[in-house]
């Protein structure tokens, strides 16, 4: 997987958090992803077609989604329910479209489908297609997992 098709994601998880919830992450070294086992508490995972097709996964301890939820609707929230999931499912949209943007400007038109959403300790995430390369971010509020498989 070239590393040009994964930026535009990576990017888009930093323009979508910053400007929708006021959260500064910070990238941290990406890595192959072994394993179906999520790095968190709640994820939206969305299917990607088209000039390669594949998947995103976008992964949130509940530290950084509570700051989330109270950046963006200035909600507080103890625990994961149905508002969270609603809104993990449309960053997950937010981020794929900044991505998908980007990357059709690059030449490379990908469409999305609708994001399905898991969560709870010890979620699993299937990927469309592989290999699966996984960067973590940080914020002061927690971590995220964005994780990229196209072919």
């Amino acid at each position: 997987m070239d590393v040009k098709y994964v930026n535009p994601f990576l990017s888009g998880v930093v323009e979508v958090l910053g400007t929708m919830a006021g959260v500064a992450l910070e990238a941290g070294k990406p890595y192959l992803k072994q394993q179906t086992l999520a790095e968190g508490d709640i994820s939206g995972v969305i299917g990607l077609s088209g000039a390669a097709e594949g998947s995103l996964a976008v992964t949130f301890h509940f530290g950084l989604i509570q700051a989330v939820m109270r950046g963006m609707l200035g909600d507080e929230i103890s625990a994961i329910d149905d508002a969270v999931r609603d809104a993990v499912g449309e960053l997950t949209n937010m981020i794929s479209g900044a991505a998908r943007r980007e990357l059709s400007e690059k030449g490379l038109g990908l469409r999305a489908g609708i994001p399905r959403i898991y969560d709870g300790h010890g979620h699993c995430i299937e990927h469309a297609a592989s290999p699966v390369l996984a960067v973590p971010f940080s914020s002061e509020y927690g971590y995220a997992v964005i994780e990229v498989a196209l072919r």
